[in-house]
């Protein structure tokens, strides 16, 4: 999943549901959980898309290590 980096001025249909579906009375513990939630979410996907970066790249452990020793 790519992350669109241009500018919105206008909400998408998605988030107007969100919008409705939320214009209510919630506690902090319900505030809490949906956000929990929300980031968990963008978590696995920002996971999927590092998993496939290096897949594409061929990055190995050793890759890491030498990058995180070298002195640049």
């Amino acid at each position: 999943m790519a992350i669109a980096q241009k500018s919105h001025t206008e909400l998408n249909a998605i988030q107007v549901s969100l919008l409705r579906l939320f214009n209510r009375p919630m506690s902090e513990k319900e505030t809490l959980t949906l956000k929990r939630l929300m980031v968990d979410h963008f978590s696995d996907l920002l996971k999927e898309e590092v998993a496939d970066v290096l897949d594409k790249k061929g990055y190995t452990q050793k890759d890491f290590d030498a990058m995180l020793n070298s002195n640049d």
